[in-house]
């Protein structure tokens, strides 16, 4: 199968992208298992408004890093926008507050909460939570079963915005210090360091020797056009895909049912292989008649896909 070329691959993270309900969370959750079984040690983590993993492997995941029961080297982890923040003021609160005395004498929670207001903050933060687990945390490889396609779009465009929006501020705070009259400012150096981790983040995050993505649709309209849009824009950024996961495909069509399925799946898959066969590896999976939950059927997937 198309997929089997991650295994020479040593990257460090895979993420799962696609339109909402074409199955990325099934997808990646049996990916994360083939790995897991491989031996390498490999973290599953959705990052989706409504995350299902927890319902996929029948065991309660949550927000903190939970091992997948009779899965060695498996963890999950669902993390949504609040923990993401919850998080980044654990880890920078702190100094943001040490930072800001100089100007205000305001509540610890009031400082922290408006500093987290800064465009882009909650993104960057999520793919430095991501690039830490790799760098520095237990994990050979995390499996990224990314929100749907628009909000990962707007983690493309990060750390532009951060970054935007820290260029602007050492005026802002200079401008404040000359009419303080204050002898330092120490937001300049936490500024620096956070403009510094934002460069690493996205140098990171664009190294195809660190991060494959991996498209995930379905032979309708809706799925296609949104593949295709997804396509054009991550080129934009400079980004190749180089693997299409086609689910539900109809391969046995013996009812007049699935027969008419068939017939609506078959243009749809006509233009894909047509289109993109060249430049990335197109992987069919056949509309199974089971759903997948457990790690059995996930099994059974992940047989199909490598």
């Amino acid at each position: 199968m198309a997929l089997t070329s991650l295994d020479s691959m040593p990257r460090r993270v895979l993420m799962f992208g696609g339109k909402g309900g074409v199955g990325k969370t099934t997808v990646s959750s049996a990916t994360a298992l083939h790995f897991a079984l491989a031996g390498r040690r490999t973290l599953i983590l959705s990052s989706d408004l409504t995350p299902s993993l927890s319902d996929i492997f029948e065991t309660e995941i949550g927000a903190t890093e939970t091992p997948i029961p009779g899965v060695p080297n498996l963890w999950g982890l669902e993390i949504d926008p609040d923990e993401v923040m919850r998080r980044w003021k654990v880890k920078f609160g702190p100094q943001i507050y040490q930072a800001a005395q100089v100007f205000v004498d305001m509540p610890y929670d009031e400082v922290v909460d408006y500093v987290a207001m800064a465009p882009g903050i909650q993104e960057e933060f999520l793919l430095d939570f991501i690039l830490e687990q790799v760098r520095n945390g237990p994990y050979d490889l995390v499996v990224w079963d990314t929100a749907p396609a628009g909000d990962t779009l707007r983690l493309l465009e990060l750390p532009h915005k951060f970054l935007s929006h820290l260029r602007l501020a050492p005026k802002v705070y200079l401008n404040m210090r000359d009419k303080l009259g204050l002898n330092q400012v120490p937001f300049l150096e936490l500024i620096d360091s956070w403009q510094k981790l934002s460069h690493e983040v996205a140098s990171f995050f664009r190294d195809p020797a660190n991060v494959e993505f991996i498209l995930v649709t379905i032979p309708e309209a809706l799925g296609v056009y949104q593949a295709r849009r997804l396509v054009g824009e991550f080129a934009q950024y400079g980004l190749r895909i180089k693997h299409l996961i086609v689910n539900h495909v109809i391969q046995e069509a013996d009812s007049e049912f699935l027969r008419r399925r068939e017939a609506m799946q078959r243009p749809y898959l006509e233009l894909l292989v047509n289109e993109y066969q060249d430049r990335m590896e197109i992987t069919c999976v056949p509309l199974l008649p089971d759903e997948i939950k457990g790690t059995e059927r996930l099994r059974r997937l992940e047989g199909l896909l490598f």
